[in-house]
């Protein structure tokens, strides 16, 4: 099936930063990571993909999945930040515009968890399946 690959590229960023910032906001709110939020991320991000290149092959799927772990990892991320902007007083976007991003690596792997690979994975696999699917 043909269709449009950087508009799905772009389609699938869109849908993986909203994704994120869903992820982020839900996950400061309860407290808790949520591992349907894994699937939401990534249904979100493989249905933009689609609809937005009018596609279904595998590379659609292969892109549905890289921005569905990206939309994971930044949620991940902002989160951090979420967590040092309420530590330090300091409004979510103070915090994002001064995080030193020289520590970003050093800061994901220390609030990593085992957890977070099937997160990563369930939102893979969606992203994938998703973005591959035809339209009936």
């Amino acid at each position: 099936m043909s269709g449009n690959l950087p508009l799905a590229i772009v389609g699938g960023a869109i849908a993986a930063i909203v994704g994120a910032a869903i992820w982020a906001v839900v996950t400061l709110m309860t407290g808790y990571q949520i591992g349907f939020m894994a699937i939401g991320v990534g249904f979100l991000v493989g249905i933009a993909v689609r609809v937005a290149g009018q596609g279904g092959s595998p590379a659609f799927g292969v892109v549905g999945a890289l921005f569905s772990l990206f939309g994971c990892m930044l949620g991940n991320f902002l989160t951090v930040i979420g967590v040092i902007a309420d530590g330090s007083g300091m409004g979510f976007f103070e915090a994002l515009i001064s995080f030193n991003y020289a520590h970003t690596f050093e800061v994901m792997y220390a609030t990593f968890s085992p957890m977070d690979l099937l997160f990563y994975g369930i939102a893979i696999y969606e992203g994938f399946k998703f973005g591959t699917m035809e339209e009936e």
